[in-house]
């Protein structure tokens, strides 16, 4: 076994040019007909549950439904059905001599869709026993949770990490682990399962029996070696990113600051990058594939490797055609990608909570803050209490600033008062109180605006936007007034007198969102998202849509281009990554740190063309 690497290293140099043709065929009828067809059905599944799924709630509730279940071991089924084609293919190519590699790529092809029943069978019991093997972890897990933890704010167990949270990861890490030392055990038991099925023809039970056979007194060993192909497996792409990043990016930056100059070199590394991104993908999966058909020959046959190609095997011209058309795929894209930068770099700050790193969240002080840090909005939580006002707090409760378990919705104003929600920031904020929204509206008017998040008790929905409704309505009257009461050098002071076209609200359910545009449509809304299920959403049915700054994709982008909606990523404070985001395109960014993200904005404005090209090209390696 000690050598079992170098046999697979010298396998795939002896297989290369039939396995790249392989996988390149099998790409494209993946790309052009598997991976769609799969990507249909699951989607046409998901829109008969016809609800949207943009919480981790929200996909919970659904996949734990029957219907759900079902799309979900389906999803799974097909993936790995996919992978398991690809895979056989692959361990067809290392085994069979044949003098053509076209040929043999192209029957490999042939063969491995001949089998997919077999395969698919394979899938249900391989990929389903790991499921069963789950099935009573994930109901411990879930009791347990509840037990624990399941009755405080989630917010609060995130942000503030009680005894109760520890106590649960003290009980959860272990079950966790035991679970997986199992299913890892299970999987090196069956790992040869897919060579046996492939080329003994074997059906699914008696190759997983023969696997266990052939296994047998070398688990550990397997074990080690197949752990230490995934390590490098992972570390390829990593360290690749890390040398284009780290040593050959700076280059560019010694180049004169001319497009002329600086658009070839630039493509150019984008083709290299790409290339070699390529390649690491293809590396990854036929090292993957040929593990397994050399411990299968290791051990089934005491053959330490597939033979190589006869000596006069030539690749075919189709062949070649295919390895220039790479090259020539990764040169388009690479053109695609160096004229899609944009040197536009408008975006909206938004101060999450106010300059809630600077002041303490959601109070007056971290809205004055905002202001002072230049934000366009004002992110704001708002909640109903006990006597139908409207209030700026974010929990549930009031344990996570101020100690007191009681909920806000349980409180009336003159009780909310009480509280002291700013010493817990520090000294310089002690006796900072809970605002009302009408306090809120009245420290931005005519300096900035609110973004104001929705936060309904279940079942008050309809009674926090009425509330919500009417404080608008009410600052409109007081710009009005204002605006006829003040001489001209004052107005400025007064704000604009049409607050909703100023104004943005934020949701995190559909149905408040239409309760919203039921009654002003014109308003504009914000659905935040902590990830959007495909065909579950309406996207014409707001005016922008916050993501998870780590679920912002060209994809998401390109679809809000296409439907005329805003892209919002939420909560952003690393530089690096708002840097990213400004050139993924999206219009608005939510931050702690307002005045981090307007900096930015300075620095990268005075930049040149050239300079900010490379800022761009940067941006774009490490996504």
């Amino acid at each position: 076994m000690k050598s079992l690497g170098v046999d697979v290293l010298r396998s795939l140099r002896e297989h290369l040019r039939p396995l790249v043709a392989f996988h390149l065929f099998f790409t494209v009828l993946a790309s052009s007909l598997l991976l769609p067809a799969v990507a249909w059905t699951l989607t046409s599944l998901l829109r008969r549950f016809d609800r949207p799924v943009i919480t981790n709630a929200g996909l919970l509730d659904l996949l734990l439904s029957p219907a759900g279940i079902l799309w979900l071991l389906a999803a799974i089924a097909l993936t790995f059905l996919v992978l398991y084609l690809q895979q056989a293919g692959m361990i067809l190519v290392a085994v069979k001599r044949r003098d053509n590699h076209f040929r043999l790529a192209f029957i490999a092809l042939w063969q491995s869709l001949h089998r997919l029943p077999s395969l698919a069978g394979l899938v249900v019991l391989q990929v389903g026993a790991h499921l069963l093997l789950l099935l009573p972890a994930a109901i411990l897990l879930g009791w347990l949770y509840d037990l624990i933890i399941g009755g405080l704010d989630p917010y609060y167990v995130l942000r503030m990490r009680p005894p109760e949270y520890w106590t649960y990861l003290a009980v959860a890490i272990p079950l966790g682990l035991g679970w997986a030392l199992v299913a890892a055990s299970l999987y090196v038991r069956w790992i040869l399962a897919l060579p046996v099925a492939t080329l003994e023809g074997l059906s699914p039970l008696p190759a997983l029996r023969r696997s266990r056979d052939l296994t047998r007194g070398h688990r550990a060993e397997v074990a080690l070696v197949v752990l230490s192909v995934l390590l490098v497996i992972v570390a390829l792409p990593l360290i690749a990113t890390a040398l284009f990043d780290r040593i050959f990016t700076p280059m560019l930056w010694w180049l004169p600051e001319r497009n002329a100059v600086l658009i070839p070199a630039m493509l150019g590394y984008v083709t290299g990058y790409m290339l070699v991104t390529l390649a690491i993908t293809f590396i990854g999966i036929a090292a993957n594939a040929l593990l397994s058909a050399c411990l299968y020959l290791r051990l089934a046959h005491r053959e330490p490797r597939p033979a190589p190609p006869p000596p006069d095997a030539h690749p075919g011209r189709l062949a070649w055609g295919v390895e220039l058309a790479v090259v020539l795929f990764a040169l388009g894209q690479a053109w695609w990608i160096v004229n899609s930068f944009e040197l536009q770099d408008d975006v909206a700050i938004i101060a999450h909570r106010g300059s809630s790193m600077a002041a303490p969240e959601n109070t007056l002080a971290a809205i004055e803050q905002a202001i002072d840090d230049r934000s366009h909005y004002v992110e704001i939580d708002v909640r109903l209490t006990a006597d139908g006002e409207v209030v700026v707090f974010h929990d549930r409760s009031m344990r996570r600033l101020t100690g007191d378990p009681r909920n806000v919705r349980d409180l009336s104003l003159d009780e909310l008062r009480e509280f002291d929600v700013g010493s817990w920031f520090g000294d310089a904020f002690v006796g900072e109180r809970i605002p009302t929204l009408d306090e809120a509206f009245a420290a931005v008017r005519g300096r900035s605006a609110l973004m104001i998040d929705m936060k309904p008790d279940p079942g008050a929905e309809e009674a926090l936007v009425e509330a919500v409704l009417d404080a608008l309505a009410r600052e409109q009257e007081v710009r009005r007034h204002c605006l006829a009461t003040s001489g001209s050098n004052q107005a400025a002071q007064c704000g604009n007198p049409e607050v909703a076209s100023e104004t943005r609200l934020a949701v995190m359910s559909s149905n408040v969102l239409e309760m919203v545009k039921a009654r002003e449509p014109e308003l504009r809304v914000t659905l935040l998202a902590q990830l959007v299920m495909p065909g579950t959403l309406d996207r014409r049915s707001f005016d922008a849509l916050g993501l998870r700054h780590n679920r912002v994709t060209p994809n998401e982008i390109r679809l809000a281009r296409e439907l005329g909606y805003e892209v919002h990523a939420w909560t952003v404070n690393d530089r690096a990554r708002m840097s990213q985001l400004i050139d993924l395109g999206v219009d608005a960014i939510i931050t702690d740190y307002p005045d981090r993200l307007a900096e930015l904005i300075d620095d990268r404005r005075e930049l040149g063309d050239g300079a900010i090209l490379l800022v761009k090209l940067r941006n774009w390696l490490r996504r």
